[in-house]
């Protein structure tokens, strides 16, 4: 019967073992996923700021090639 309670503790310490690893590759898979997230997403805004840019720029160079005392 020992040899029955110790293999049956030997399961429970391995399965708790590999819980434990699973749930410390989800939570790296977790983290993995957020950074690829807010790169994305810091990614976007610097699109946008570079298109918001561009258009302010071009807004710029519109009032520059207008003739003085001309209005819009």
């Amino acid at each position: 019967m020992k040899n029955v309670e110790r293999l049956t503790s030997v399961k429970s310490e391995l399965l708790d073992i590999l819980m434990g690893i699973e749930v410390t590759e989800h939570s790296q898979r977790q983290r993995s996923a957020a950074q690829r997230s807010l790169r994305a997403r810091r990614g976007i805004e610097r699109h946008r700021e570079s298109l918001k840019l561009s258009r302010d720029i071009a807004w710029l160079a519109e009032d520059e090639e207008t003739p003085e005392g001309e209005l819009h």
